[in-house]
């Protein structure tokens, strides 16, 4: 897939140091999805870069926000709460085209977006490869901040993933929903042996997720 239109970065002062966000403009927008990286990568992830691909052309700006920690090139993601202190503070920034913003992102940014998004006024929650607990420690759940969401949220998890399998995942509220991508791991990578290509499981992915946005628009 190729992008649509060619991507614009811009730099945003928060409390933490200065955050990037690369906007990925849809030809005629109706809503920006904001997504954040996880703690042990950033916005090159491939399941980010796949949505940037694919969803500009179903309506859907895609804006991917690097947190100051890796613009800074720090290697540690700080504390949740300082990860939030700057979502929040480049909320004005993801909302500033005046559409509907729909709060994402995968592993660490995923529980950032759950913690944040109803107060920000977010319209619903896309959260990638969410990190249910650590590998090997189910009983460390973080299955209340997704929980706790408030809003329309869509789920995406890969088959075999270590930080929460999709059947690990408890009954989610009404209005949330979990989409599985087979064989996939935490970076939604597959093995080659796996019965399908990892184009067709990103596939899988920005499928669910395009499926998914155009329902929640549909009813905002």
């Amino acid at each position: 897939m190729t992008r649509t239109t060619s991507a614009r970065t811009e730099t945003v002062p928060t409390p933490a140091g200065d955050a990037r966000v690369t906007w990925h403009p849809a030809p005629v927008p109706r809503a920006v999805l904001a997504a954040g990286h996880g703690a042990g990568g950033g916005v090159e992830a491939r399941d980010l870069r796949a949505l940037a691909d694919a969803l500009p052309a179903r309506g859907v700006t895609v804006a991917l926000v690097e947190q100051p920690w890796r613009v800074a090139g720090r290697k540690l993601a700080p504390a949740p709460r300082t990860l939030d202190a700057a979502w929040r503070a480049l909320w004005p920034a993801l909302a500033g085209p005046g559409l509907p913003v729909v709060a994402g992102g995968r592993s660490a940014g995923a529980r950032v977006a759950c913690r944040t998004a109803r107060e920000l006024g977010a319209c619903a929650v896309l959260a990638l490869a969410f990190p249910l607990h650590p590998p090997g420690r189910p009983e460390r759940s973080r299955a209340e901040e997704l929980l706790g969401a408030g809003l329309p949220t869509l789920v995406v998890q890969g088959g075999r993933d270590p930080f929460g399998r999709p059947e690990e995942f408890p009954a989610l509220p009404a209005g949330a929903e979990l989409a599985e991508v087979p064989y996939g791991d935490h970076g939604f990578a597959v093995p080659k042996t796996a019965g399908i290509g990892q184009d067709a499981a990103l596939g899988v992915l920005t499928g669910a997720a395009a499926d998914w946005l155009d329902r929640v628009l549909d009813r905002a």
